[in-house]
């Protein structure tokens, strides 16, 4: 009994809801070994940390034994989620989706044993459905029952256009795990209709139902909104190791405790026992030292971690800057800062159109990285070291104003 309380504990880590905790417990009792799906459309080229935090529960379920099933949706890709969007996404061709998908193996083979890992492409199965197949499957479920996801009835409601491929979105996804006959299936909390439909149309076709597994959604660079490459909040899994270190230090300490959990491997212990050392005086930035190495010694090797740590720590903590840099803090009245303001609040430039100018220009950086994101907002609680130009550094501290 014991080792199967561990082994909850374990997969429970970081997770938001599991549906049910009841069967999961059931499942592992049987010494069953468990078929667990997640899926990933293929609709940009790179994978980010954000994907990663389903990759690594994957990773988790691997490490016990069961069957890892990474699902690249190479035929709904081809559809677009509609979940979340308040508009209708437009959908990608055959030839974006492929060529996307061609870098989705190596990059998750960075965190999964290739050995032990069943990559499968789910036009497979829907490639060779047929029309009268496609009717059958659309009624196992109602207009109505699509209308209770919020994205759909939002749209409704402010008479927005619903295309009706959108509505088969979820019944594709849903018959994902019938045809691999998936024990549990992972996703985002923004995915939970998507995964319910799964159970329903495995009950429906005569199959033990799915245990449904949902994940936090992993928030960006800027702590607020979701990490996205539209967004230009996110650290790819490609990013070369000097920048995606530089990245990892430039996130709030606040944020910092958000990524141990939901990215890094270190047992929950390890984190409380940081957590209690920065109570009594460590520095912040230290522990974030030891992030950045873990995640960039993942996807880059330990030695190319070691490299980056260097030059960061040689750009900021051995003279790169001058010893007489201003420090400040500065309010942030909705919860984050934009950084036109940030740099006129610091005195770095005279006036928000001039910080548009210089970011527009490439002459601001944020923690050693240079922005184009003249949009940018920076959360309460973050602390960063901003530059303008050769010369003009300050460090700031966003705090709720």
């Amino acid at each position: 009994m014991q080792a199967i309380d561990d082994a909850v504990t374990e997969l429970k880590r970081g997770t938001a809801e599991i549906l049910t905790e009841a069967e999961l417990r059931k499942k592992l009792a049987s010494g069953a070994r468990m078929r667990v799906k997640a899926g990933f459309d293929p609709t940009a080229p790179d994978l980010h940390l954000g994907h990663t935090v389903l990759i690594n529960k994957l990773r988790q379920f691997q490490l016990q034994g069961h069957q890892v099933v990474f699902l690249i949706g190479d035929f709904t890709g081809m559809i677009g989620d509609p979940t979340g969007k308040n508009v209708m996404r437009q959908p990608l061709s055959r030839e974006q989706v492929l060529a996307n998908a061609e870098t989705y193996r190596d990059q998750v083979y960075r965190i999964l044993d290739p050995e032990a890992t069943e990559v499968v492409f789910n036009s497979a199965w829907m490639g060779e459905m047929r029309a009268e197949d496609l009717i059958r499957l659309a009624a196992h479920h109602t207009v109505a029952r699509m209308l209770e996801r919020e994205d759909f009835s939002k749209r409704y409601r402010n008479g927005q256009p619903i295309a009706i491929h959108e509505f088969l979105y979820p019944l594709i996804q849903g018959y994902d795990s019938v045809a691999l006959r998936a024990d549990v299936e992972l996703g985002g909390t923004d995915q939970t209709f998507n995964l319910l439909v799964g159970r329903q149309l495995q009950a429906a076709h005569g199959q033990p139902e799915q245990i449904v597994m949902t994940m936090p959604i992993l928030e960006g660079l800027d702590g607020v909104q979701k990490m996205s490459k539209s967004v230009g909040n996110y650290i790819a899994i490609a990013d070369p190791p000097n920048e995606m270190f530089g990245k990892l230090m430039s996130i709030s300490d606040t944020l910092m405790w958000r990524y141990f959990e939901l990215l890094s491997f270190r047992p929950l212990a390890d984190i409380v026992a940081l957590q209690r050392d920065i109570a009594v005086g460590l520095n912040p930035r230290d522990v974030k030292l030891q992030l950045a190495q873990e995640i960039v010694t993942r996807f880059h090797g330990a030695a190319a971690a070691g490299d980056a740590q260097q030059e960061f720590v040689q750009r900021f903590q051995k003279g790169a800057m001058p010893s007489d840099m201003p420090e400040l803090s500065l309010g942030a009245a909705d919860g984050s800062l934009g950084i036109a303001h940030l740099l006129k609040g610091a005195g770095l430039v005279t006036s928000t159109s001039e910080a548009l100018r210089f970011i527009r220009q490439g002459a601001v950086r944020l923690d050693g990285e240079k922005i184009s994101d003249t949009q940018l907002a920076l959360p309460v609680g973050a602390e960063v070291v901003v530059q303008v130009g050769k010369r003009r550094f300050a460090r700031v501290l966003i705090n709720d104003g």
